[in-house]
């Protein structure tokens, strides 16, 4: 089934918010006709005409048909949906307010600002929360019954060959130039007395608040977040685990607009105001500052990375014992290998390396170690890495010694397909469907009408 598979209901939603960089018009064109009905489910005209505009204001090509492809689209998640409920699939409540959370956080930094969103909208982000509620609950439960019928299906090594066999030659993927890295990274020791300045400012900061001045004003003028300060360091509603637990300790236990002492976390100091809690939810705004490593630190850093390279490259220690034994990043216990966020494999895509060390790595020979590059910590600190370009793979056709994690992934893709087909033909027979008379010819995935 390739339909669902074209673009997911997430991106869809957020397509709706990103409209407003594409120029487009903000007035909505309300057809009242109903296209289909499946199940207890009614679509309307309006609504694949709204979801094309999305898909077309982000230069998405559903092909000759696009209003017969996002219909096929819809009426598989409704399907879903209408089981979900026969079979009491239900969410918990906190997940919906989570999704609803994320949700808005990514489109609050792809539109540029809280105000932006509200703006575009007309609507403040308590409404958006109110109005988004109803349609995300539905998307989660139908991706938990899409789970469901696709939890026990596996692909074994035979299977994963038999696919690959079965593909006609020219049907053969290619597969872009890869590359697999291991990395060494020191975080500069930033010194006491730097430390403490910090807390001094802070506390400074923390005084005047207290004295009445605006807490998100110093977070706007001041705050080394700068996703937050433009916010005046509001965060929007996270629930428990979300963040650092000594952030999360001290905000749970505030009450409404208190003020937090100073908070340590990985990132750096903190105070923190809470703004509402809503059960296990917390909204807070919260002024972050960083100790910065001095610029003699610095350099010892990166003298001490380049002496590590200059002794990995004679031979007096491999690069893996390098990384076990000097490297402050998690991956050096794995002997510094670089693992692809998006994939979860060791192989990286040229759009899938931060341009600054790909700008450093495409100039490397297979085999080579970078010279030590500044980067950023996943917690905004300063850092010094050396890199080692462990393998290049040029660009080919898949094949199974290169590829069979990658090939693996298509026979599972391939397998789910069938299985879902297969359950959605068995729905059918005892699922009401009605198909309005100019879709009736469009060519579906799925077989709706018996």
């Amino acid at each position: 089934m390739k339909h669902h598979m074209v673009f997911s209901w997430f991106f869809i939603f957020s397509c709706f918010v990103l409209m407003s960089f594409q120029g487009m018009a903000q007035e909505k064109v309300v057809i009242d006709k109903v296209v289909a009905v499946i199940g207890n489910s009614a679509i309307l005209k309006s609504d694949i005409i709204e979801q094309k505009r999305m898909l077309d204001a982000q230069g998405v090509d559903l092909g000759r048909n696009p209003e017969c492809v996002l219909l096929d689209d819809i009426m598989f998640q409704k399907l879903l949906f209408n089981q979900a409920l026969i079979d009491s699939i239900e969410v918990n409540e906190v997940q919906v307010e989570q999704e609803i959370e994320r949700r808005l956080r990514y489109f609050i930094q792809q539109i540029g600002s809280r105000e932006r969103l509200e703006e575009y909208y007309g609507k403040s982000l308590d409404e958006l929360r109110d109005e988004f509620r109803d349609p995300i609950r539905e998307q989660l439960i139908s991706r938990m019954m899409e789970s469901q019928i696709t939890r026990n299906v596996s692909v074994t090594p035979s299977e994963v060959r038999s696919f690959f066999e079965s593909l006609p030659e020219d049907d053969i993927p290619m597969v872009e130039s890869e590359m697999a890295m291991s990395k060494i990274l020191i975080e500069p020791v930033i010194e006491e007395h730097e430390i403490q300045a910090v807390k001094d400012r802070l506390e400074g900061f923390r005084q005047r608040i207290l004295a009445g001045e605006s807490f998100n004003t110093l977070a706007i003028l001041y705050s080394d977040d700068t996703g937050s300060a433009r916010r005046g360091g509001e965060l929007g509603f996270y629930s428990r685990g979300d963040l650092h637990p000594e952030f999360e300790a001290v905000s749970f236990s505030l009450r409404s607009g208190e003020v937090s002492g100073i908070v340590e976390t990985r990132s750096g100091f903190h105070i923190i105001q809470m703004i509402e809690r809503r059960g296990e939810q917390i909204n807070v705004r919260h002024l972050l500052l960083q100790p910065k490593a001095s610029p003699e630190v610095e350099a010892e850093t990166r003298n001490k990375l380049d002496s590590l390279r200059r002794v990995i490259m004679r031979g007096d220690l491999s690069f893996e014992d390098a990384a076990r034994k000097y490297s402050d990043h998690p991956s050096g216990r794995n002997r510094g290998i670089m693992v692809n966020p998006y994939t979860g494999t060791t192989r990286f895509r040229s759009d899938e390396i931060e341009p600054n060390l790909f700008f450093v790595i495409d100039r490397l020979e297979e085999g080579e170690i970078s010279r030590p590059i500044q980067t950023m910590t996943e917690d905004g600190n300063i850092a010094y890495k050396i890199v080692w370009l462990r393998d290049r793979i040029e660009p080919h056709r898949a094949n199974l010694q290169q590829d069979y994690d990658f090939i693996q992934k298509l026979a599972l893709q391939e397998k789910n397909e069938k299985a879902i087909i297969r359950w959605v033909e068995r729905r059918l027979e005892q699922t009401y469907v009605r198909i309005h008379e100019n879709y009736q010819d469009c060519e579906f995935d799925v077989k709706w009408l018996r």
